[in-house]
């Protein structure tokens, strides 16, 4: 059975168009996942198809009301499980999330506009809210379109190379080396040595070194959730002299 996605978005052509490119389109048409969208107009009772009213309290814009979003979740029974409801308020995605739910059969993702959701109907159907970032869209839709793409290339079969997913950012904790390739030199700058040694210990140690040294200046945050440098890695990062900056630098 192939890994189901299942997509409630008032714009259902904006996910199912980004769906059928490059990674996602060949996985799909080879039978490794597929993607169902659900519009919440479809779910309404009235001849205008309404999903929105204006907010209790006062306050500008609109809000997605509650009942068609209950209704499609309540009335679909294959609908894909869990259910994540993508909100600014939600909590961090993290690649550790798509680990997990790409070892599952599916997900159903939640896609809010105008001011957001009507709590109720999150409160009532969605199993998780989570955020891409501390920043507001118009919708929900190119939180999704990041959420499917994150946990459906970790699904098996996905990607040609499933080697490549062990050495990737976050995948141990850490931001991922400096990549390279042809030509070996360009505009002044060259390849690092050590790549074009054909020494493989050496190549692995020195990317060992990059990655640890980019994750400590670019996101600390992330050394400091795993513990910080070991005495290893410190000795390591002094061998390839990528030791701290200086205060300043």
């Amino acid at each position: 059975m192939s890994f189901a996605v299942d997509v409630i978005t008032l714009f259902p052509e904006a996910v199912a168009d980004y769906a059928r490119t490059s990674i996602l389109g060949r996985a799909a048409a080879e039978g490794h996942w597929r993607l169902r969208t659900l519009d919440p107009r479809s779910w309404t009772a009235d001849v205008h198809r309404t999903v929105d009213d204006t907010p209790y309290g006062g306050g500008a814009g609109m809000v997605m009301r509650p009942e068609p979003i209950v209704d499609l979740v309540e009335s679909v029974p294959d609908l894909a499980r869990p259910v994540l409801a993508l909100t600014p308020a939600g909590r961090p995605f993290t690649q550790a999330d798509a680990r997990r739910l790409a070892a599952g059969t599916g997900l159903t993702l939640l896609c809010g506009r105008y001011e957001g959701i009507d709590q109720r109907a999150v409160d009532l159907v969605a199993n998780e809210e989570v955020s891409v970032g501390d920043f507001v869209l118009a919708g929900g839709e190119l939180a999704a379109l990041c959420v499917m793409e994150a946990v459906v290339r970790l699904v098996p079969g996905v990607l040609g190379n499933e080697d490549s997913l062990e050495e990737e950012s976050f995948g141990a904790g850490l931001l991922e080396y400096p990549h390279y390739t042809r030509p070996a030199t360009y505009r002044g700058r060259d390849v690092p040595a050590v790549l074009r040694s054909g020494d493989h210990a050496a190549i692995a140690a020195w990317r060992r070194a990059q990655s640890l040294a980019r994750t400590r200046d670019r996101r600390p945050d992330l050394l400091a959730r795993r513990g910080g440098l070991s005495a290893t890695e410190r000795e390591l990062l002094d061998r390839h002299r990528l030791d701290d900056p200086a205060p300043g630098e």
